[in-house]
């Protein structure tokens, strides 16, 4: 299992994954969640993917497999679309056609397979938008009611996102509602797990800046640390 979650605010994205891999009880590994597709200045494009890992990274391969071919356009490439929307369009084609091929090979072992994505980022001159792509390759889009989607195990961090995150969130205010998010997930989860990998995309600047989390990051274990304090605290000041 894993979680992921990607937040659109007034002044950017933030986005975070963990990359805990769970095949069974004696089979955990770790695989990166998060991948970056980037022309600083001129586009930048992050996906963030939950589920079978046999379809995430056969999408993620066809996707960069599409971008270098010679003959690459804007309907087949995501470094060439037009808009983000396109780009959510040919991501979402590709993890479906990608998805029903698996599914296909693994019928006779009556055996499942799906997955799903988070893509975010911009393009110049364009707007920039974050999408929830699904197994079909359907996708809904962050918009202002609702500025954060996530996938994989995420009900253990949705709380916090619902109380605290709104477009006009900062965006340093976003990453400690992102991590929160997680280090909520963390605790009640076995199946999501360290290290982390955060991202956060100023808007216009069409550049990404990347920041991995590992096992025993001092900042990270003292924002729990003071987290659990303040709930514990706040517990015992509410009366019924």
């Amino acid at each position: 299992m894993t979680y992921c979650v990607g937040l659109k605010l007034n002044e950017g994205l933030v986005l975070l994954s963990d990359t805990r891999t769970n095949a069974g009880l004696d089979n955990i590994s770790t695989y990166r969640k998060m991948f970056f597709f980037e022309k600083p200045g001129e586009r930048i494009i992050t996906i963030m993917t939950a589920g079978s890992l046999s379809v995430t990274q056969t999408t993620i391969a066809r996707l960069q497999e599409a971008i270098d071919l010679p003959e690459a356009d804007e309907t087949t490439s995501i470094m060439r679309a037009q808009t983000m929307l396109q780009v959510a369009t040919i991501i979402g084609n590709t993890l479906n056609r990608t998805r029903r091929e698996i599914v296909e090979q693994c019928r006779e072992l009556n055996q499942q397979a799906s997955a799903s994505m988070i893509v975010g980022g911009q393009r110049a001159g364009g707007e920039m938008r974050l999408f929830l792509i699904y197994p079909e390759g359907n996708f809904i889009e962050a918009t202002e009611d609702t500025p954060f989607l996530q996938i994989g195990e995420h009900k253990y961090g949705k709380p916090i996102l619902d109380r605290v995150v709104r477009p006009d969130t900062s965006l340093d205010d976003a990453q400690k509602a992102a991590l929160l998010s997680m280090d909520s997930t963390l605790r009640s989860n076995l199946s999501v797990g360290m290290p982390l990998d955060l991202a956060v995309i100023r808007k216009d600047d069409c550049r990404v800046s990347h920041r991995r989390i590992a096992e025993g990051d001092p900042a990270f274990m003292a924002m729990s640390a003071a987290w659990s304090a303040a709930l514990r605290d706040s517990f015992v000041k509410v009366t019924i």
